[in-house]
């Protein structure tokens, strides 16, 4: 089973999309160009915890690598 939460390959601006899916639905979260931003976005989404599983690949997918940057 594939993790719930995706942070998309970064953009050309850098910034990464981020979708949450439930009940087989993907939702945009939006789109982040920061640890921080992806923390706040899942907050939103009813995870305080964020921070906590940025690097569980259990709960997130980091597609094109966990670093920021462009392209």
């Amino acid at each position: 089973m594939s993790a719930p939460i995706t942070v998309h390959r970064p953009s050309n601006s850098g910034g990464r999309r981020v979708c949450v899916r439930t009940a087989g639905i993907d939702r945009d979260l939006g789109i982040a160009f920061s640890d921080v931003d992806v923390e706040e976005f899942l907050r939103r989404a009813g995870l305080p915890e964020g921070a906590a599983i940025l690097d569980d690949p259990g709960w997130l997918e980091w597609r094109g690598g966990r670093e920021w940057g462009t392209g």
